[in-house]
């Protein structure tokens, strides 16, 4: 007989929006959302969080996890553990930075083989779109993959090339073949080349380098390509707010784009980021505050589909902390564990809800990846995945406290709304503890499995054993 249990809380965020409720679960799934005070069913076991917040587990569709290759900078088992204590319970790992990169079935093949029992999270996969490759794109989509990543201009590792226009114009007709999807890292290459270039420690020289014109110009072009070939195109980690009119247009017409933003984008401004600081430094860069006052116009109207993290660590050496160099430091936020405290800390103080934030950072990324049949949302029929939040509790970030391997971020010394709580996989909890960026006892990943998503897409899963 299948144990049911039941999670009631008096703040349920439902897509209907938030709601005294009892959702009750078995095997995995969610089978029922009653009202609060309803009979539980006979022999239930009932978890009360009183008003702490019961979210639906967040969808993370972009993470650089490095592993195999380059696992001192992340791994598997050091993303998911981070990735379950900041209440996301889905990730999806991008194609660079391992080696070999995800860019043919076999290296898909080492991927998932690296990740096979050290993950804590459902975790999926994209491929690579890269010079050569586009023969393999069919095997890759064919093997599980959620999609394909490219970069216009270099990526800022060898194992990983750029497509010039020519090469981007033959992914987009191969992929358009099987209806994948193409998601794209869009600055224009010959704007940056163009744009000043100074070494040492000042941001605005590091700001002016990469100009939001050349996102502009890169994400105009694709619209144009999109239009044209009929390719399904999404726009990674917007910071351009200039992009913004461009992307509303695209969709009104019909065209099939979708676009992102990051925690970092909406929570972090230029003005505030200190010289030599290069934990700030990622490419696309963080623009000004006013730039960002459109970026969140632009999630409240729905041109801009999810918040994810873009969670790209390194070494500490390779941040040039000794120099202070933002010309020379690897580009990459670090913030896998703390995007639902850092969006909600600024989504309260502008007037938005959980329910938004949750649309933002769970359903749309749910969407986006074909997933949102079994992820998203507090629904029937849909994964018992939970995040239990602390609304309104405070901490300051703790660089040592977190879970990520190497210890440094942008958001050290920040006082944060939201402690998560507890977390919740497939109706597993996954990580509960004191709060405060940390989440304590996270279960030792247990061998993986693999299924297949509704969409057909390939997923590591933990064990159900915990």
């Amino acid at each position: 007989m299948v144990e049911e249990q039941v999670l009631r809380s008096t703040r349920v965020v439902t897509p209907e929006g938030e709601r005294p409720a009892a959702v009750v679960l078995a095997a995995g799934t969610i089978t029922a959302v009653l009202p609060y005070d309803a009979p539980l069913p006979p022999g239930a076991r009932c978890t009360d969080l009183g008003d702490d917040v019961l979210l639906p587990g967040l969808v993370d569709t972009h993470v650089h996890i490095n592993d195999p290759g380059r696992a001192e900078w992340e791994g598997f088992a050091t993303a998911t553990a981070a990735a379950v204590a900041g209440g996301i319970t889905t990730v999806v790992d991008m194609p660079l930075n391992s080696v070999p990169p995800t860019t043919t079935a076999a290296h898909l093949d080492v991927k998932r083989a690296a990740a096979r029992g050290q993950v804590h999270t459902d975790t999926g996969f994209w491929g690579g779109a890269v010079p050569g490759n586009t023969p393999d794109l069919k095997a890759l989509h064919d093997a599980g993959v959620f999609g394909f990543k490219c970069f216009l201009l270099p990526s800022g590792v060898d194992e990983f090339p750029h497509l010039d226009r020519a090469r981007l114009v033959e992914a987009m007709d191969e992929l358009a073949r099987f209806d994948g999807l193409l998601i794209v890292h869009a600055e224009d290459p010959r704007l940056i080349e163009g744009a000043p270039l100074r070494g040492g420690p000042k941001y605005a020289d590091f700001l002016a380098s990469r100009p939001p014109a050349a996102e502009e110009r890169a994400i105009a072009g694709l619209i144009e390509l999109a239009a044209e070939r009929g390719t399904r195109v999404h726009i990674l980690h917007l910071s351009a707010a200039g992009a913004v009119p461009l992307i509303a247009a695209a969709r009104r017409d019909g065209v099939r784009l979708t676009v992102e933003t990051c925690p970092h984008f909406l929570t972090l401004t230029a003005e505030e980021v200190p010289d030599g600081a290069t934990e700030f430094k990622c490419c696309p860069p963080i623009r000004e505050a006013a730039n960002q006052d459109v970026l969140w116009q632009a999630l409240a109207d729905g041109v801009i589909d999810c918040v994810v993290s873009d969670h790209s660590p390194s070494t500490i050496d390779l941040k040039h902390k000794d120099t202070g160099d933002f010309a020379t430091a690897w580009g990459g936020i670090s913030s896998l564990q703390l995007g639902l405290p850092a969006v909600w800390t600024e989504a309260r103080r502008r007037g938005h809800t959980l329910a938004d934030v949750a649309g933002w950072m769970s359903a749309g990324p749910a969407r986006l990846a074909g997933l949102d049949a079994v992820k998203g949302a507090i629904a029937v029929g849909r994964d018992a995945d939970f995040t239990v939040l602390d609304p309104e509790r405070t901490f300051t970030v703790d660089p040592a406290r977190l879970h990520h391997r190497n210890p440094i971020t942008a958001y050290a010394g920040r006082t944060l709304h939201g402690v998560v709580r507890a977390t919740y996989l497939r109706g597993r909890l996954v990580a509960a503890g004191p709060g405060e960026g940390t989440a304590a006892g996270a279960p030792a990943a247990g061998p993986a499995r693999a299924l297949r998503n509704p969409a057909g897409r390939l997923i590591e899963r933990p064990s159900d054993r915990s």
